[in-house]
């Protein structure tokens, strides 16, 4: 996902110019991937989207969104509270991530940022679970934060059990494949009780998963598309959204 205070990471790939086309909610979108058919569609967005027109969002068939709200322990997105109320009035479900800099602090003390600085949840049914985005380094050639695997596990463990601490809830996983294998060692420490949100960038399907998880709860197909932001998908039906929020 984007990083609000430098340019863009570079992206896996582009969906290809064949992708499918489907109705959703009455509005036709070109793109989706061919297993979209009947998933409630949904974006992420940061700092880069500034002020979302939300309504047109929703018209065009969001159902849900998951809002940046904090990198390491030293930046919050200053559009998060516009974005995070403003997703709420226009009926979207939506929920707060944080971008991980592991080499920066402790899991726990960016999970305790987060938290403070709009990472919470609450069993209302319109908010989901609080994300942590991990990944490639977009900062230095260290793509592992110059961690160990065993390091690695243990700074998800820590921000997971932090989060699980003040929120009752703990949070999605959002990853690819490729980084989890790499900088985890493939743990799967973690498949029983995160929801994986996969980033693949692909018009056909999810590919392989991170070792552990056997389904994916979200998909972000694209970093492209009708909505503001990143594209994604939900992993079953609205009514399965909206228990999957509630907890």
């Amino acid at each position: 996902m984007a990083r609000d205070h430098k340019p863009s990471r570079r992206r896996a790939r582009v969906l290809a110019a064949s992708a499918a086309v489907f109705a959703i909610g009455g509005t036709v979108f070109a793109g989706l991937p061919a297993s979209a058919a009947g998933k409630p569609l949904g974006h992420d967005v940061s700092s880069h989207q500034k002020n979302v027109n939300w309504s047109g969002a929703q018209a065009k068939g969001a159902r849900f969104v998951y809002i940046k709200a904090t990198e390491s322990t030293d930046y919050r997105n200053p559009y998060f509270g516009r974005q995070y109320n403003g997703s709420r009035n226009a009926g979207l479900l939506r929920g707060a991530y944080h971008f991980a800099l592991p080499d920066k602090s402790s899991g726990a003390a960016q999970a305790a940022y987060f938290v403070r600085n709009g990472g919470g949840w609450r069993a209302d049914g319109w908010t989901l679970p609080p994300a942590l985005d991990i990944e490639y380094n977009p900062y230095s050639k260290k793509k592992c934060y110059g961690l160990s695997k065993a390091r690695m596990v243990g700074w998800i463990q820590s921000f997971s059990d932090e989060v699980k601490r003040q929120t009752g809830r703990r949070p999605v996983i959002y990853t690819t494949t490729h980084w989890w294998n790499k900088c985890t060692g493939g743990s799967a420490a973690f498949a029983a009780n995160h929801a994986l949100w996969l980033a693949r960038y692909d018009s056909a399907n999810a590919g392989a998963l991170p070792a552990g998880w056997s389904f994916w709860t979200f998909w972000q197909y694209d970093n492209n598309g009708s909505l503001p932001g990143d594209q994604n998908l939900f992993n079953g039906s609205m009514a399965g959204l909206k228990r999957f929020a509630k907890g």
